[in-house]
């Protein structure tokens, strides 16, 4: 992309998803994630009234008698943006593409993040780890993970969250926010996802077009596989072919909605033609009550 189109589109962006954040998260994200970053402070005996969750049973064994642990909040927390570029994501039949959604939805919760001191970090995955940008604070800082998430090219066009979810578990030693944005069509990351989300505060965010979800009959049409690049002529008259891609795009959703269930961490879904601003403040104020 030529350069001033780029500063002219990451402009547009920023000015879109800063107002965004300006009004409507910097409060709820505040509210939904400050005061779940806590760190180990110490060990003192249980008094009438402390939460029996918080208690240690191996102190208090060795003990005999009841101790507690107790944890203090962290003044400064880390963001950790896991985003999907496999080909897939380059798919849209309305007026945005999946990855022009994710860009967006990224940059609000990044200066969101900013706004209450926190550092931010990126890692761009395909079936591999693309690129990473270290955590860091400052709008410059945000400015380049905007420009990146929109002229970014990927080596790959295929997809393995489990590979980004496993980076991200090594790398990131003290608890973070993390939000892995993607389609979700792969079906092999539920134990990564269970090591990632027993540290780190854990949501996934699923992206998907309405064409995905429901294939119209349009006859005979070239189609080609994003991540694989190659174009097969598909008769989408046949109701046994729009019954498989209906079955084969449920299944999906089923594995990652049980998924995330499972592993305590959260989640939602947006599609391409809803608004994510909505669907995000409406996550936000369900996991801060």
């Amino acid at each position: 992309m030529e350069t001033q189109k780029l500063l002219k589109k990451v402009r547009r962006i920023e000015i879109k998803t800063r107002r965004l954040s300006n009004h409507l998260f910097s409060g709820e994200y505040h509210s939904s994630f400050k005061g779940r970053g806590m760190a180990f402070s110490e060990v003192r005996r249980y008094e009438f009234g402390d939460d029996i969750r918080a208690i240690d049973w191996n102190v208090t064994a060795r003990l005999h008698e009841p101790h507690i642990k107790v944890f203090e909040e962290e003044r400064e927390l880390t963001l950790m943006l896991l985003v999907d570029l496999s080909g897939s994501e380059n798919f849209g039949s309305r007026n945005q593409l999946k990855r022009e959604m994710i860009t967006e939805i990224c940059a609000t919760l990044a200066f969101s993040a900013i706004q209450n001191n926190d550092k931010v970090g990126v890692i761009f995955f395909s079936d591999k780890v693309e690129k990473f940008i270290p955590p860091a604070k400052g709008k410059t800082h945000i400015l380049r993970i905007i420009r990146e998430l929109i002229e970014f090219k990927p080596e790959s066009y295929k997809t393995n969250i489990a590979e980004a979810l496993r980076f991200f578990s090594a790398f990131q030693k003290r608890r973070a926010i993390a939000f892995v944005l993607s389609d979700f069509m792969d079906s092999r990351y539920k134990d990564a996802l269970k090591i990632a989300s027993r540290k780190h505060d854990l949501t996934g965010i699923r992206i998907y077009d309405p064409r995905e979800e429901e294939l119209p009959n349009l006859g005979l049409l070239p189609m080609q596989d994003p991540e694989s690049g190659k174009v097969h002529w598909i008769n989408t008259s046949s109701s046994n072919l729009r019954s498989q891609m209906k079955r084969r795009f449920q299944d999906y959703k089923k594995y990652y909605k049980e998924s995330f269930l499972r592993s305590g961490a959260g989640e939602l879904s947006i599609r391409v033609d809803q608004s994510y601003p909505a669907e995000l403040l409406g996550y936000f104020k369900k996991r801060s009550r």
